[in-house]
C-alpha cells in the first residue's frame, strides 16, 4: 500500500490553480469564460457585469469583470489583488486564484502559488513569450507547482495560426528546460470567444489535444502528496482528564506527509526519543491507518516528554534537525530586510528567533541573474543564510513543501515580512 494510497476525502476532488501572465493577456477574461461556460455564475452576477459592460460602451459582456473585483481594477482594466473564485464540474471542485501580472505584485503571485496544484500561464499569441512569461514560469518552478498549462490566448487575432503556436511552444520549452518544470501542456485558445476553454469551438480543428477544462478535470493530483516520509508536527497535547479518559494523553495535529499505521515505530524530534504508535484517533473513532493530509490524534506506547512544536517522524528518510539553514526568501514587507535585527521564524508548529547571517544573492526575476545586494526589499526574491535559536525539524522545500517552508515575522510589529523555502540545512 505504501505510495499507492488513493487520496479521497470527499466524493469530489479539489484542484487549486492559479492564472498568471503579462498585462492584458486575458487572465481575468479566461477565468470569466470558465465560470460562464461551466454555468458557475449567478443571474445577479451576470446582470451586474452586463450592466457595467454596457456603461463602458461594450456590445458584449466583459467576462473579466467577474474577477476584477476592486474598483481600481475595474477602472484600469488590470488585476491588482489576487482574486479567488470557486466553481465545480461533475468531476472536480476548483479554487482559482487570478494573480496580478505586474512585477510590483510578485508577492501576491507567490502567496497564491504556495498552495496551487497547477498554474496556467497565459501568452498573447500576437506577442509571444515575453519577459513576464519567463518570470511567471520561474516563480511557478520556484514554488514547486507540479503541473503547468501554457495557454496561448487570443488565437482569434492571429487567424488561429498553427505556426504561431509551434513557435511559441518551442520558445517556451527552451526556457522551461532551464527550470524544474516537467509536466507542461500547451493549449491554443480564444478566451474571448471560448475556443478550447470549455467548448472546443470550430476554429481550431487542427488542434487535437485537450481543452483547458479537460486538463483541469483530469490532471492527476494524488501523486502531488508525499506519502513516503511521515511527518507529524504536534499542534496540541490532548489531556481531557475526564472520568473515562483520565489517563489519556494524545498528540493532535495534521499529517503533513507520509502515512502511519498502529504499531509503527516513530522518532520524536528534536529529542530523538523513539516509541511506537498505540492508537490513531479521529472524530469518527479509532482507525488503524492514516495518511497525509488527515488531521488525527496519535497516542504512543511510552510516556515521553512531548510538547507543541515537536514532530513525530518515520524511521526511514528522517528530516534534518537544523540550527542553520540556507533558504530562498520572498520579501513581502514594505520595510526592507535588516541584517542587524532578529526576526521570528514560524516553521510548522514552532516559532523560534533567528538572525540573517548572510545574504548570498538577489534574483533578477526577469533575467534570472544573481545580484550581490546588502538587503532585500518588497517583492525581492533572494537567497540567505539564517541562524536559528532553537533547532528546526525540516526538509528541503522541493522534497516536502510543508516542512520545507516557513514565514518570517517582525518581532516588534508581529507582521509577516517574508516567506521562505529551505534549500539547505545544517545540523
Amino acid at each position: 500500500m505504501v505510495g499507492k494510497t488513493k487520496i479521497l476525502f470527499s466524493d469530489t476532488e479539489l484542484l487549486r490553480f492559479i492564472t498568471a501572465g503579462s498585462v492584458d493577456d486575458g487572465k481575468s477574461t479566461l477565468i470569466g469564460r470558465l465560470l460562464y461556460d461551466s454555468k458557475s455564475i449567478f443571474e445577479d452576477q451576470l446582470s451586474a457585469i452586463t450592466s457595467t459592460s454596457h456603461k463602458r460602451g461594450m456590445k458584449d459582456v466583459d467576462l473579466s469583470l467577474l474577477t476584477d473585483g476592486l474598483q481600481a481594477e475595474r477602472e484600469q482594466g488590470i488585476t491588482i489583488d489576487v482574486a479567488y473564485r470557486y466553481f465545480a464540474t461533475p468531476k472536480r471542485k476548483f479554487i482559482i486564484a487570478d494573480t496580478p501580472g505586474h512585477e510590483q505584485y510578485t508577492r501576491n503571485m507567490v502567496t497564491a502559488a504556495s498552495t496551487a496544484n497547477l498554474a496556467i500561464i497565459l501568452i498573447d499569441a500576437r506577442k509571444g513569450v515575453l519577459t513576464q512569461s519567463r518570470r511567471h514560469a520561474y516563480l511557478a518552478s520556484l514554488m514547486g507547482i507540479p503541473h503547468l498549462v501554457v495557454a496561448i490566448n487570443k488565437m482569434d487575432l492571429v487567424d488561429y495560426s498553427r505556426d504561431v503556436v509551434k513557435k511559441i511552444s518551442h520558445e517556451f520549452a527552451e526556457f522551461a528546460a532551464k527550470l524544474t518544470l516537467d509536466n507542461i501542456e500547451y493549449i491554443p485558445m480564444s478566451a474571448l470567444n471560448g475556443d478550447m476553454v470549455v467548448e472546443r469551438g470550430s476554429c481550431l480543428s487542427w488542434y487535437k489535444g485537450p481543452t483547458l477544462i479537460e486538463v483541469l478535470e483530469n490532471t492527476p493530483i494524488d501523486q502531488d502528496i508525499n506519502l513516503e516520509d511521515f511527518r507529524f508536527p504536534v499542534q496540541l497535547v490532548c489531556r481531557p482528564r475526564t472520568k473515562d479518559l483520565h489517563d489519556f494523553r494524545g498528540y493532535m495535529g495534521r499529517i503533513e506527509s507520509g502515512q502511519i499505521t498502529v504499531g509503527d515505530k516513530v522518532t520524536i524530534l528534536p529529542s530523538r526519543l523513539e516509541s511506537h504508535i498505540k492508537e490513531i484517533v479521529t472524530h469518527e473513532g479509532h482507525i488503524g491507518h492514516a495518511f497525509a493530509p488527515q488531521s488525527v490524534t496519535l497516542t504512543i506506547e511510552d510516556h515521553l516528554d512531548i510538547s507543541r512544536g515537536d514532530m513525530l517522524v518515520g524511521i526511514k528518510n528522517p528530516p534534518y534537525v537544523a540550527k542553520k539553514i540556507t533558504a530562498i526568501l520572498c520579501w513581502l514587507s514594505e520595510a526592507a530586510l535588516d541584517s542587524n535585527r532578529k526576526y521570528l521564524i514560524k516553521h510548522s508548529a514552532r516559532i523560534v528567533k533567528s538572525v540573517v547571517s548572510k545574504i548570498e544573492y538577489r534574483v533578477d526575476i526577469n533575467t534570472l541573474n544573481h545580484e550581490v545586494v546588502d538587503t532585500l526589499k518588497m517583492n525581492d526574491i533572494g537567497c540567505v543564510e539564517l541562524n536559528v535559536q532553537q533547532p528546526l525539524v525540516c526538509d528541503y522545500y522541493q522534497k516536502n513543501h510543508a516542512t520545507g517552508s516557513f514565514v518570517v515575522i517582525d518581532e516588534a510589529s508581529n507582521n509577516t515580512v517574508a516567506a521562505g523555502m529551505i534549500r539547505k540545512a545544517y545540523e
